[in-house]
C-alpha cells in the first residue's frame, strides 16, 4: 500500500484558527484529518499544512500550492475565497479559476485533489444575505465547473445547515470552534471513503462566550476594518505550522 502523504493548503479555514490548542496553536480540521486517517487505515499517515490566515484565493495558489506539490504528495486538500467574500468587487470567476488551477496541477502531478467549500458563517455576520449569497454562487460555480472531474475528492460544508448552528463557531463568529472543526474533518473523512469517528459528527466542544453586539464590534469587528484600511492581513509575517512532512501516528 502506498503511504499517504497528505499536504493542506489554503486561508485561516484550513490553518485551523478558532480550534486552538492550551498553547494557543490552532489545530483544525486537517489536523483531525491527519489523525481520523491514520486511525481509520492503522498506520502513520505523512502530513504537512501550508495554510496561512488572511490569504485570498489566488495568493494561497500562488504562494502554497507548487510548495505543496514540491512535497510529493499523495493527496492535497485545498479551499479558499472565504476572505475574498468578504471585500466588495469580488469576483465569483476569479476564485473558481483558483479552484480549477489547483484541480489541473494536482491532475498533472498525478496528486488526489480534495476540495473542500467552507462552512456557512452568515447568520452570525454583518452582511449576512450578502455573504450567504455570494457563497452560494461560489459554491454552485466551482462543482458545475469541475463536476465531470472524477479525481477530485469533494467535501462540501457550505450546505450543511447544521453547521450554522452558533454551537460550531468561535467568538468572532467567523472562524468555527473544535466543535464545529469536528464536524468538518468527519465530512472529509467520509468524503475519502474511510471510518468515521461517529461522535465528531456532534463533538460536544465547549460552549463560545456570548458577546452582545457592541462587545462584538469592538473586540471582532472593529480590527478587522482597521487591518482594511492600513492595508494589513492577519497572516502578515506568519509561516506555516507545518511546512514539511510530519508523522502522525496511529496510535
Amino acid at each position: 500500500m502506498t503511504r499517504v502523504r497528505y499536504v493542506a493548503i489554503g486561508d485561516s479555514f484550513t490553518e485551523g484558527v478558532g480550534d486552538e490548542r492550551p498553547d494557543g496553536t490552532p489545530r483544525g480540521w486537517a489536523d483531525l484529518t491527519a489523525e481520523g486517517w491514520s486511525a481509520a487505515i492503522g498506520e502513520s499517515v505523512e502530513y504537512a499544512n501550508l495554510a496561512i490566515r488572511g490569504r485570498l484565493a489566488w495568493p494561497v495558489v500562488d504562494e502554497q500550492l507548487e510548495a505543496a506539490l514540491a512535497l510529493r504528495p499523495t493527496h492535497l486538500s485545498f479551499n479558499g475565497g472565504g476572505n475574498d467574500m468578504l471585500r466588495p468587487g469580488t469576483k465569483i470567476s476569479s476564485i473558481v479559476d483558483a479552484f480549477v488551477t489547483v484541480a489541473r496541477r494536482c491532475a498533472e502531478e498525478g496528486v488526489v485533489p480534495v476540495l473542500l467549500a467552507g462552512a456557512d458563517p452568515s447568520d452570525g455576520l454583518p452582511m449576512s444575505a450578502l455573504i450567504r449569497r455570494r457563497g452560494d454562487a461560489l459554491t454552485a460555480a466551482v462543482t458545475a465547473r469541475l463536476r465531470r472531474d472524477e479525481r477530485i475528492v469533494w467535501a462540501i460544508n457550505w450546505t450543511d445547515e447544521r453547521l450554522r448552528d452558533p454551537s460550531f463557531w468561535a467568538p468572532d463568529r467567523l472562524h468555527m470552534n473544535a466543535r464545529g472543526h469536528h464536524r468538518v474533518a468527519a465530512r472529509v473523512l467520509q468524503a475519502l471513503g474511510l471510518e468515521t469517528p461517529g461522535e465528531w459528527w456532534e463533538h460536544p466542544g465547549e460552549p463560545a462566550p456570548h458577546l452582545d453586539t457592541r462587545d462584538y464590534y469592538r473586540a471582532h469587528v472593529a480590527p478587522w476594518v482597521r487591518r482594511r484600511l492600513t492595508g494589513r492581513s492577519s497572516g502578515d509575517g506568519r509561516v506555516p505550522k507545518h511546512a514539511d512532512w510530519i508523522r502522525v501516528a496511529n496510535d
